[in-house]
């Protein structure tokens, strides 16, 4: 794998005025980032430069192009002046796939679905998680009891200090993985928020002895239908947010089997779809 440009660190320096004086501010980088499959231009999504793999490996799965780690074959990452191409290798099973679904995708920074050229490319149907009382294997792990609301309060309350671009730019959302305890093993970030998503999973699913289905995912933006798609594709149970939670994020989670939980802050917490995810101790 190649790497991008060391100019491409996620933070850059410029100028700044406040009240009439110039002085230098740390701002949160935002590029293009042109993602290819097998030499087939798929998406080009506004994102922060860095770890890119991770977003690689992440947005191929959560979009459904790819089904199992093992068929991400490579992925390059080619920098310049214009901004970042990652030319992804996968399978030929999953490229002839890739062909038949191929959609143009152009991101914004925080959309989800541009280029979707109909109703029903829009939510896509996947199966639901096994229930809190099933005795189902996911990500090398059972999930069979409800999640600590204490363990993910104290998460979301650890979860800033591991916010790096956020406390050199304050423009930066974060995903973050915790296990039932509430500790945090996995942080990304990234000037859009399904970006630091995908960048969380990817990292997570390299980490193929991580059961990730026995902890939660934490967002520091609202939960989307997107995020809980994501969320459901990941084979995670939980989705907490630190921010609210829109009507079709909660009818995603209801079909998924995803717990959603919004306005994850301090003591106050809202369950908005499968309460019987989450073990109410506080």
């Amino acid at each position: 794998m190649s790497h991008p440009d060391p100019d491409f660190s996620g933070v850059q320096s410029v100028p700044v005025w406040r009240r009439g004086v110039e002085g230098q501010d740390s701002v949160v980088q935002e590029v293009p980032v042109a993602l290819t499959y097998n030499g087939i231009s798929h998406a080009v999504m506004m994102a922060t430069p860095t770890d890119l793999e991770d977003f690689a490996l992440g947005f191929s799965l959560t979009e459904g192009l790819i089904d199992r780690v093992d068929q991400f074959l490579d992925c390059d990452v080619l920098p310049s002046p214009q901004g970042v191409t990652l030319q992804i290798t996968v399978t030929a099973a999953c490229f002839a796939r890739f062909k038949d679904q191929r959609r143009a995708m152009t991101g914004r920074t925080g959309c989800g679905l541009c280029g979707a050229s109909s109703l029903d490319q829009a939510v896509r149907h996947l199966p639901p998680l096994p229930g809190v009382a099933e005795v189902g294997a996911l990500g090398g792990a059972v999930f069979s009891k409800a999640f600590s609301v204490k363990a993910l309060l104290n998460a979301m309350g650890d979860l800033r200090s591991s916010q790096v671009l956020l406390a050199s730019t304050g423009s930066a959302h974060a995903a973050a993985w915790c296990d039932a305890q509430g500790h945090l093993h996995c942080v990304r970030e990234d000037v859009g928020r399904h970006n630091a998503l995908d960048k969380l999973i990817g990292a997570l699913a390299r980490e193929s002895e991580r059961p990730v289905s026995s902890g939660a995912i934490l967002v520091t933006s609202r939960a989307s239908h997107e995020m809980v798609q994501k969320t459901a594709a990941a084979g995670v149970p939980v989705l907490a947010a630190v921010s609210g939670v829109t009507t079709l994020a909660i009818d995603t989670a209801q079909a998924t089997g995803v717990g959603l939980a919004g306005f994850v802050r301090q003591q106050d917490f809202g369950v908005y779809a499968h309460s019987e995810r989450f073990l109410h101790d506080v």
